[in-house]
């Protein structure tokens, strides 16, 4: 295909991969289809959902612009909820994480850019079973991105979250 040629998305497009009881992912534009510049994913949350371990990764910035719902997240030492229309961003090399705050499902369009990291989150939700850290720590290698389990469960058991 003729990466110039116009395209559509439409909205049921779009490969959706996930656990049907956890946060879903859309993959809606790839690297490849961007030249390597973006990646754009819509995760899709279910009630107080986790969407990732607490992470860093050292190439890639995230930018996650809130749909519906309520967004938490934790941006290095802060704690913030986004709202309908607010942007969060994650930088590279900075301890993130993000959650559906509120009692109702939520949805973000989330923009990576280099583009890459997309394949990692593939990687997760094609898992039949959560991994274990030592499997994590080895698949997000190859990303140059870091997980901090602990960090995770402190997170999950002070917000009452799903992961």
């Amino acid at each position: 295909m003729d990466a110039s040629a116009p395209r559509i998305l439409r909205a049921a497009d779009g490969v959706a991969m996930g656990d049907p009881a956890g946060v879903r992912d859309r993959f809606m534009v790839d690297g490849a289809d961007a030249g390597g510049r973006f990646a754009l994913v819509q995760h899709l949350f279910p009630p107080r959902a986790l969407a990732a371990p607490l992470h860093r990764h050292h190439r890639e910035d995230e930018y996650t612009y809130v749909l519906y719902g309520r967004i938490g997240a934790v941006l290095g030492d802060d704690e913030v909820v986004a709202e309908p229309g607010d942007l969060v961003f994650k930088p590279r090399d900075q301890w993130h994480t993000f959650w559906n705050a509120g009692d109702e499902p939520a949805a973000v369009l989330e923009l990576i850019s280099p583009a890459g990291l997309e394949q990692f989150f593939r990687w997760l939700d094609g898992l039949t079973e959560p991994p274990t850290a030592e499997q994590l720590a080895e698949m997000a290698a190859p990303y140059e991105c870091d997980a901090d389990p602990d960090g995770t469960r402190r997170i999950v058991e002070r917000h009452g979250l799903t992961f």
